[in-house]
């Protein structure tokens, strides 16, 4: 595996930041009443960085802790901010290889354009699924109009590691606008879920995911709580992008379980066949977090940048290819 830190990477597109990884140290009050309940492993405060043109991220990983969570590989946080009147900020013309990155749009508009002759809009709680295979050239930018009036811009981007028998297949994109993205609602309304990957709530996602993925979006109102199944092969970990919530239960009460606040990341032990989580009680802000798992590749990880693949010598092929115009 190739890990590189605090080292801009072919030309400048990425840049990884050493972070701090906080372990959860569980005693006894802390283990979970229900054990098929998973208990929190490890939470991880994310860092602002830049990325692109100056584009401000919150960064979970990787970082010297965590240099991947396999099968993922990268979580960023896009924003929020605020992009001034025609200060266009993004992400101009860079590559991929050996991968997939999933990015979902919470507010703002983005372009996207790639070397396959690919265009299109990625909107306001759209998800554009691209799996780069055997190499794209694309880029991300504000939308014309979106940059020339400017507003708020707050996503996230999700990157996936193929398996060594599709990391040089042909490259593809799932755009889902919001308004065909499924969701499921609690029967007290109180807790609801869109669905990006996976099942939830009696509804089921409609991408086509080659590593058996979940991805979902909750909002739960102060005090309400859900158990989310998770198949035990999965490594899971949950963001939260508003409020407070709590990931365990406890057997007192909840008064010593850890209240896990706004761009944090929960990551879960493999001991059980579910996820709790509850919306701290009283707050006046809804909790909302991503909650993301998959099925490990375990296979092994050469990593240069924006290219990801099992062997060094196949990462110099790709870095030839791109120096060469015959990526993508």
């Amino acid at each position: 595996m190739s890990k590189i830190n605090n080292t801009k990477i072919i030309n400048g597109i990425e840049q990884q930041q050493q972070q701090k990884a906080m372990p959860l140290d569980l005693d006894n009050s802390h283990k979970p009443i229900n054990s098929s309940s998973r208990s929190i492993s490890q939470i991880i405060k994310s860092e602002t960085t830049q990325d692109g043109e100056g584009v401000t991220l919150n960064r979970s990983f990787p970082n010297n802790f965590i240099s991947e969570f396999d099968p993922f590989l990268l979580l960023d946080e896009i924003g929020p901010t605020d992009l001034i009147p025609g200060k266009q900020k993004g992400f101009p013309d860079h590559p991929h290889r050996g991968f997939e990155t999933v990015t979902y749009l919470l507010e703002g508009k983005f372009e996207h354009k790639d070397s396959q002759g690919h265009a299109g809009i990625i909107n306001s709680g759209d998800v554009q699924w691209m799996t780069a295979g055997s190499g794209v050239i694309h880029s991300e930018m504000p939308e014309k109009e979106f940059s020339k009036y400017g507003g708020k811009l707050h996503g996230f981007q999700l990157w996936i590691n193929l398996p060594k028998s599709n990391k040089m297949m042909k490259p593809r994109y799932q755009e889902i606008p919001q308004s065909k993205i499924p969701t499921g609602t609690s029967e007290n309304g109180n807790v609801i879920v869109k669905l990006i990957a996976g099942e939830a709530l009696g509804s089921k996602a409609v991408i086509d995911t080659i590593t058996p993925i979940m991805y979902m979006h909750f909002k739960l109102e102060s005090g309400s709580s859900i158990v989310q199944p998770i198949p035990k092969e999965y490594n899971v970990f949950a963001y939260v992008i508003k409020g407070k919530g709590i990931f365990e239960r406890s057997n007192n009460n909840n008064n010593n379980n850890k209240i896990i606040e706004r761009g944090n990341l929960v990551i879960f032990d493999k001991n059980g066949k579910e996820v709790y989580i509850k919306a701290v009680e009283d707050s006046k802000i809804p909790l909302e977090l991503l909650l993301i798992g998959g099925i490990p590749i375990r296979e092994p990880i050469a990593r240069y940048g924006p290219f990801v693949m099992n062997t060094q010598q196949e990462i110099y092929q790709a870095i030839e290819d791109y120096r060469n115009g015959k990526l993508g």
